[in-house]
């Protein structure tokens, strides 16, 4: 069965049931490290949240130094690449992504 314009529409009803969980899913394992997510496209995007996430999930240091006040995209981008590096290390595949 095809997929509807409405079912891939950007505010399609799973889509943000999806987000809202996940968010509050990042929230939960956060709160430890007293850092928050609202948005997920903005606030993992310099990459800080992200690097926190993954700590506190893996119980691990990523053992690289990252931007810790990325103020130019460039620092974001390899705060983000810092996080995908260390899931590459501990040879976690990321699937369905984008």
């Amino acid at each position: 069965m095809p997929a509807t314009e409405k079912d891939l529409a950007e505010d399609a009803p799973w889509k943000r049931i999806q987000q809202n969980t996940f968010t509050r899913w990042c929230n939960e394992h956060l709160k430890g490290v007293h850092k928050r997510v609202g948005n997920l496209q903005t606030d993992l995007g310099d990459g800080l949240r992200l690097i926190a996430l993954l700590e506190v999930l893996s119980q691990k240091k990523l053992g690289r130094r990252y931007n810790a006040r990325p103020t130019f995209r460039q620092m974001q981008l390899e705060n983000v690449s810092v996080a995908l590096d260390f899931l590459e290390r501990e040879n976690i595949k990321l699937v369905s992504i984008g």
